[in-house]
């Protein structure tokens, strides 16, 4: 069987250009990573000059056309697995879904299904459609909100890019125990493992640079509180550990969450039933790595937060 390709990135050369070598032409210009030029050589569609298959040495000439194409892959390790998927956007590109908590991104050691993985890929193969399932960036098992998928290594490796410098708008909604103060602020304090338990993670003076922008959306009468966070640094845990550092815990956060007060007492019932951390993912912001479109999506505070919300408005009272 031919192999497929997935549509062709291309470019006219410039007079800027001219006498540039094809390889430089597709970093400089299309933004290939060496290591994606390295597989792009071994393919027959891989690279190619005026249509033709050439060496990245050889030089280009004004007005021709540079134009390299991947083949398509498959995520034939990750079983398909019938699953409800919240699709809030999809081009030839791009997937992005909004994730419902509970469920893992990827699988893991121990998680070979139920994941979004799983389900995406069946999702793809009822369409006949042939991608690997590349999240850019993942978010917790018990964290919901929006997720980008990339379906081929140039479109990922350019959503990273963007993530390295910043140029990616993470946003995310918390109800934390108390108020922060200043209502809003910056928390820049490095995080790394704790050696005692590797699995959590701490502020500590030794670990990697973590930056939080936060915002305290309202302070309820129960002794919580909505806040808005961006993310300049990826993290794992990120929001959950310094929201902890700054005095004011995920609700329900089973791993972050109580430093022990008797309000804690109170919403440690309400995070209890949460059955999760209050946290979601309901914004993301990116140019498109193909068109470079500015694009947004967002998704919708959850039921079980809405919940949590009107818990927290009316403390005390049964809401049905």
């Amino acid at each position: 069987m031919s192999e497929q390709y997935y549509p062709p990135l291309s470019y006219k050369v410039a007079p800027e250009d001219e006498g540039m070598k094809v390889g430089t032409v597709l970093e400089r210009r299309l933004g290939v990573s060496r290591k994606l030029m390295s597989r792009l050589k071994l393919t027959e569609q891989g690279i190619r000059l005026n249509g033709v298959r050439v060496y990245t040495s050889v030089k280009v000439k004004v007005g021709d056309i540079v134009t390299c194409a991947m083949e398509q892959e498959s995520s034939d390790d990750i079983l398909p697995e019938p699953m409800t998927l919240d699709i809030l956007y999809e081009d030839e590109h791009l997937l992005i879904v909004n994730k419902a908590a509970g469920i893992i991104v990827h699988p893991t050691h121990g998680h070979y299904t139920g994941t979004l993985a799983n389900g995406v890929v069946h999702y793809w193969l009822e369409r006949g459609v042939r991608y690997r399932f590349r999240p850019v960036h993942r978010l917790d098992q018990d964290t919901s909100g929006v997720v980008a998928v990339a379906k081929n290594p140039y479109v990922h490796q350019q959503l990273s890019l963007q993530m390295q410098r910043d140029e990616i708008d993470k946003r995310y909604c918390a109800f934390v125990e108390g108020a922060p103060l200043p209502a809003v602020g910056t928390i820049d304090a490095p995080i790394d493992r704790d050696p005692e338990q590797p699995h959590v993670r701490i502020v500590t003076p030794q670990g990697y640079p973590s930056v939080t922008h936060y915002e305290t959306v309202r302070t309820y009468a129960a002794g919580a509180s909505l806040v808005r966070l961006r993310l300049e640094t990826g993290r794992t845990h990120q929001i959950r550990v310094h929201m902890k550092h700054i005095g004011c815990p995920l609700l329900g956060d089973p791993m972050y969450g109580g430093l022990g007060t008797e309000a804690d007492v109170r919403l440690a019932a309400l995070g209890a039933e949460l059955g999760r951390q209050a946290l979601h993912a309901e914004q993301l912001a990116f140019r498109h790595p193909w068109t470079g479109e500015p694009m947004t999506f967002a998704a919708p505070l959850p039921e079980d937060l809405r919940q949590l919300e009107r818990r927290l408005e009316h403390p005390g009272e049964t809401i049905s």
